[in-house]
This record gives C-alpha cells, structure tokens and sequence, in this order.
C-alpha cells in the first residue's frame, strides 16, 4: 500500500479527500500546516506528497522544495484552484509531478496520483540499471503549420544531424523537452541515451554528485557508488532543462566538464573521458543573467552554439487544433475513452484562451475534459469557467458560421472534394476532419 502525506490548511476537505484516497487503498497521514508536514516527513518515509499550493504559514512551492531537498526523488503533486494554474505550471519546473485542479474530479485525482508514483518507479529503476542505453524511439513532437512552428521545425532539421551544443528558448509549458528528445531522435546518436536532468530540481550541495557521481565512502551518506549524469549519459545527449538554475558554482563545474570533456567522480583521483551531446533549456532571459554576472558568459557561449526558440501556444494558434487533437489521442487512450473531437462551441473558447501554461496546460484540460466527456464530443459544460472569459477576445477559426456540418461541407465543394485542401481551409488536421466526416455521416 503505498504511503501519501496530504498537507492542507481546510480541515474539513482534508478529510475528505484522506477518507476518499484510503478507500483507494492508500495509507494516508495528513498535516494542516507547513510546520506539521515537515515534522511527520521527518519520522515516516512517504511514496508521495500532495500539498496545497497556499497554506497559512508557507507558499506550498517553498514547502515542497524544503521536503524534495531531503528526499529528492519523491513525488509531489500539487492542489490549486483554477485560478493559480499558470503558477502551478511554473511550479512544475522545480520539482512538482503534477498539479490538480479544484474542485476535483475523483477519477482524475486517482489518475494524476497513479501517473506520479509509476514515473518514480519508472525512474528508480532506470536510476538502478547501469545499462540501460536504450534510443529515444518516440516523442510528443508536432511539427505543426504555423509560420513560427515552421522556422522552429526547419532549424531542429538543420541543427540535429551535427554535434553543435543547443538552447532552447521558450516559456514554461512550451514542449523544450520534446523539442531536446527530436533533435536526438533526429541525430546520429539516436541509438545512445538521452538524458534529462531538470537543473531547478538539484540542491547545489547535490550537483556534483548528480552531475558527475561518487564513490562510497567519499561523504557522508554516500553508502553506495553512484554513476552521475554525464556518465549515465556517454554516447548520447545531456539534456539541461532550466539551466538558468544552476548556482554559480556548479556553473563553473559543468563548464569545465563540457570544455575538457572529462569528469571525475567524487572520491576519486581518476578521470575518465566523456562523448556527449549537450542541449540546454530555459525559460529566462541568459543574456540578461550574464549582464548582470549571475550567468557566466563563457557557459553561455559553451551552451549556445546554436539556439532554437519554442513559440508559445498563443503564437502558434494555427497548431492548436493539431495539438488538440494530438493530445485528445493519447487522452483517449489512456483513459480508455472514444471521444471525436471538440464542438464548435469549445473549438472557439480554445481559439479565444490566450494558454497561459501552453501546451501543458492544454493537455491537462483535454486530458480533464475527455475524462468527463460522455457524448461523441467535447463540451461547454466540462470546460472549466475561467477559460470562457477570454471567448470574446479573439474570433474562432468556426465564427463564420454555428453551424460546423455546413462548413465542412462548404469547404468540400470549394476544394472540388480534396480532403487535404479542405482540412487546411477549416485550420484542422486531416484527422480530425475524417472524424468530423464520419460524425456527421460525411463519407462516401
């Protein structure tokens, strides 16, 4: 049975959700406050920690950076109000496994928790196994039709054949991780490991040791020998996500890595040499970090031979049915569901949203929404209310008319019945058309 500290200030819910997850067969302790929780994490080892992101005498991100400064690996998801999910997606970049969303939908939160703890089991072993360089066979990459999506595209082909470092740029939500995973899909390393390491998620004391490894023995705490990322990494690619987090320390570190292409473990007077390909990400701005010295410029140089900018989703409105449509996919088919697609009506609230978490935030209300869905479609009514105060601001790709059948069907006789030509009219993916076509009983 696997073992969750619930921390949150409103008693009466606490226990709520605490009766609700323990008739799920799960061992739950909870704490009303910061202080409680810190004190029950210290005496009991937890497979995972939801905590509330406001609580009276912490910020719950403060909260959870303190508990994963003294067990690392464990999983915290987040609870949050529709209202603080943009601050619950930038929370994901230092450490949280995911966030959910009040008021909760049960079957959703027993999703969210069940993705969390197999990540970190997935993740354990992979930690455990000194041999695993396995490719990088399949990614969440979408090309995508908008001008910028192109340029992005055209530059992720240019760059992955070579041994160039690379820097992605874009927001938190964004996809810099599928981006990184695609130019090493694309790249003559594809064979070997890809590595990710999220630089906002490893205490400085810690980075040595989890960039480049120890012996046992050469600290206290080290009971075993540890193999550190650059080694897990050698062959394949080194991917720093949020390296603008990295303490100035460990930036001088790794620039020496990366120049001399040789580590040491600690407690160890050996170097070994290293082949790798590194990728960085971030969500800041670098060159402002190192006006204002706390980036040093000779990593940033290092790091930047080749930059790649990830637009937001509001950039690339023309993507966001594909990735709609993409992300409705792989909803359906984890939660064993068969929804078509999207009403006109939700189509045009999502052309309207201005996507402050991007695609994440996109997929967590698809994946929420295709959970509630019982119909053919996605609703009105399983859309969250905040997204519909944002529906007037922009005109959606079906304002023309109310009625999407008729569209459709217009734009099959303007393009002389080419499927292709059609989809591109209605801004849609041919996929997506083909379902609509069969909704309505369209095909030939």
């Amino acid at each position: 049975m696997k073992k969750i500290l619930l921390i949150e200030d409103d008693i009466a819910f606490c226990k709520m959700v605490s009766t609700f997850l323990s008739k799920n067969n799960y061992a739950v302790s909870t704490a009303y406050s910061a202080s409680e929780a810190k004190n029950i994490a210290k005496e009991s080892d937890f497979d995972l920690i939801i905590c509330d992101l406001r609580l009276p005498d912490s910020d719950g991100i403060e909260l959870m950076s303190e508990l994963k400064a003294s067990s690392q690996d464990i999983p915290v998801v987040l609870m949050t109000g529709y209202a603080d999910v943009t601050t619950a997606v930038k929370a994901m970049k230092k450490g949280a496994s995911d966030y959910i969303s009040k008021p909760f939908v049960p079957e959703e939160v027993l999703l969210v928790l069940s993705n969390a703890l197999s990540k970190n089991e997935e993740k354990a072993i992979l930690s455990k196994t000194t041999d695993q360089k396995k490719a990088v066979t399949t990614t969440d990459f979408v090309g995508g039709i908008s001008a910028v999506s192109k340029v992005m595209n055209s530059h992720i082909q240019l760059v992955s054949p070579t041994n160039l470092s690379v820097l992605i740029i874009g927001e938190s939500g964004t996809g810099k991780e599928v981006v990184a995973k695609e130019i090493h899909k694309l790249s003559h390393r594809k064979s070997a490991p890809f590595i990710a390491v999220d630089c906002g998620a490893i205490p400085k004391e810690l980075a040595t040791s989890e960039f480049f490894g120890h012996l046992k023995g050469s600290f206290t705490g080290a009971v075993t020998d540890k193999i550190g990322h650059f080694e897990s990494a050698n062959g394949g690619t080194l991917f720093l996500d949020e390296v603008g987090n990295l303490s100035y320390e460990n930036q001088i570190q790794l620039l020496r890595a990366l120049q001399e292409r040789k580590i040491k473990k600690i407690g160890s007077s050996t170097e070994f040499d290293v082949d790798i390909r590194v990728i960085a990400a971030t969500n800041e701005d670098l060159k402002e970090a190192v006006k204002n010295g706390a980036f040093r410029e000779d990593l940033y140089h290092r790091l930047n031979e080749f930059s790649i900018v990830v637009p937001t989703l509001n950039e690339r409105k023309q993507d966001l049915l594909m990735y709609a449509d993409f992300f409705l996919e792989k909803a359906n088919e984890q939660l064993n569901k068969n929804v078509l697609g999207f009403s006109p009506e939700v189509i045009r609230i999502f052309q309207a949203y201005s996507w402050p978490g991007n695609l994440r935030e996109l997929q967590n209300i698809i994946r929420r929404s295709t959970l509630l869905t019982q119909g053919s479609l996605v609703e009105k009514e399983v859309i969250p209310p905040d997204f519909f105060e944002e529906e007037n601001q922009s005109k959606s790709v079906f304002s023309k008319s109310n009625n999407e059948k008729e569209m459709i069907i217009k734009a099959l006789q303007l393009c002389n019945g080419n499927k292709s030509e059609a989809a591109k009219m209605l801004e849609i993916n041919r996929k997506t058309l083909y379902n609509k076509l069969k909704l309505y009983q369209l095909e030939e």
